[in-house]
């Protein structure tokens, strides 16, 4: 297939670590070194060196939501943007997340006449209801974002179970399951790199380490390690457990746990961004224990096989898809006393333990190489598909609207707005005042534009 140029969109990329900005990360370098062209269009952080990336990233205007999400929200309605993006001519646009990005991606859609693909990394119901209280607001959010993944023209799950979560969410369309990669070597680093990376820790040898790498977000199932740990202690049972990562509901675990924090055995570390390190750290562990049935992917059990460090899930998640129970992982039922169950047997079974470490490291890991190539090869397909007219989506009224936002943007970057910014002051603010504002805006933090954004979003 020629090389491609791809527009890759998504709410959060570096400096905000998750699975999803990882992705986003991956499959820009990866084309970029060994395909085509991608380059990347998230929301605006300040104090960001992008020029660290070998791909070009475009930041447009977002504000900050809240402490606790610890994420920016993009304002996607940039006419400044939408001009360097079609200076791009890109071929593909593909959205990673189903709000705003794909707001964004459908709007360029209609003025560079480019096919949009979605792909659906994470449980947004359960985003949805941890967010909004009220189970009318939560339907009717959950209604309009089902429409806005049904207007792109192809969807890519990252798994079965995120497949069946968007059908249980209403959507009717077809989906390609693509899995996500792992951007870690098969094989373990040298013991060295180990100490190095461990050492300032309190981790005696021979003394089992457990392991949670993650946002430390209390629906991962953090309350079931801890309390099966609290339940191993009382037992006498010796252990380390250590959390890396950071998250809204940091503070709170760490309080929950502080009782086995005081006696040394629970150990929480920042979020590590040097890759190297991290991987370090699944080598020190004995165990990597992931009971979330919020993730539809569960990436670091792929990150922790390719080490060869097994995994203990939770039965019938999405993390757990294709792992064989005694084979590549262990799976538990979703409580503590399950998980107390399981790691009370395998901490007395360290050969089975290695086994069962080498055997996902065979059978589950997946590079990034590899799972970008597959991508790539459904580029091709989805291009083709485009061209030829053979995707048929119901036409609807936000269609209209994005079309006609689409151009609005389009004029407004061919045009001089200076005289209408000194305008702007001192009135009061109209929804198309502030889209025009934000967009023309140099700096998407300077103060009007900040005034404006808190004001109205």
């Amino acid at each position: 297939m020629d090389k491609l140029n791809v527009c890759l969109i998504n709410d959060s990329f570096p400096p905000t670590i998750d699975g999803v900005a990882t992705a986003v990360r991956n499959y820009a370098q990866i084309i970029t070194e060994k395909h085509g062209h991608a380059a990347v269009v998230t929301p605006f952080y300040p104090d960001v060196d992008d020029s660290v990336h070998p791909f070009p990233v475009y930041r447009y205007p977002s504000m900050f939501v809240s402490k606790k999400l610890g994420y920016r929200a993009g304002i996607p309605f940039s006419p400044e943007l939408m001009g360097k993006l079609k200076e791009e001519r890109f071929d593909l646009i593909h959205s990673h997340c189903p709000i705003s990005s794909t707001l964004l991606a459908r709007g360029l859609r209609d003025q560079l006449q480019l096919p949009v693909v979605l792909t659906y990394h994470t449980k947004f119901d359960i985003d949805i209801a941890n967010a909004v209280r009220g189970k009318l607001v939560q339907t009717e959010m959950i209604k309009l974002l089902v429409k806005n993944i049904a207007a792109c023209d192809e969807v890519w799950t990252v798994s079965r179970g995120a497949g069946e979560n968007l059908r249980s969410m209403g959507f009717e369309g077809d989906y390609v399951v693509m899995p996500n990669g792992v951007d870690f070597p098969k094989g373990r680093v040298p013991e060295e790199a180990v100490r190095q990376a461990t050492g300032d820790y309190d981790l005696p040898a021979g003394v089992p380490m457990l392991l949670f790498v993650g946002r430390m977000m209390w629906y991962k199932g953090l309350r079931i390690i801890l309390d099966a740990l609290k339940t191993l202690d009382g037992e006498g049972q010796d252990f380390r457990m250590v959390f890396v990562g950071g998250g809204g509901d940091r503070e709170e675990i760490m309080a929950y746990a502080e009782e086995l924090r005081a006696r040394g055995k629970v150990i929480f570390v920042e979020p590590i961004r040097d890759r190297d390190l991290i991987r370090a750290w699944y080598c020190r562990a004995d165990l990597f224990l992931f009971p979330s049935t919020f993730d539809t992917n569960g990436l670091v059990v792929r990150e922790a096989a390719a080490c060869g460090l097994p995994s203990v899930l939770i039965r019938g998640s999405c993390a757990a898809e294709d792992v064989a129970d005694g084979e590549t992982g262990f799976l538990i039922e979703e409580n503590a006393d399950s998980m107390a169950a399981m790691l009370r047997r395998l901490l007395r079974e360290p050969d089975c333990v290695r086994r069962v470490g080498e055997q996902a490291q065979e059978q589950l890991y997946l590079s990034w190489e590899d799972a970008v190539a597959n991508a790539w090869d459904g580029y091709g397909a989805v291009i083709e598909n485009f061209r030829s007219g053979r995707y048929a989506r119901p036409h609807t009224a936000s269609d209209d609207m994005f079309r006609s936002l689409g151009a609005v943007m389009d004029w407004l970057n061919h045009k001089d707005t200076r005289s209408q910014k000194v305008q702007y002051r001192g009135k009061e603010w109209a929804f198309s005042d502030i889209l025009t504002l934000v967009g023309r805006s140099k700096d998407p933090m300077d103060p009007l534009s900040r005034q404006r954004t808190d004001r109205f979003l």
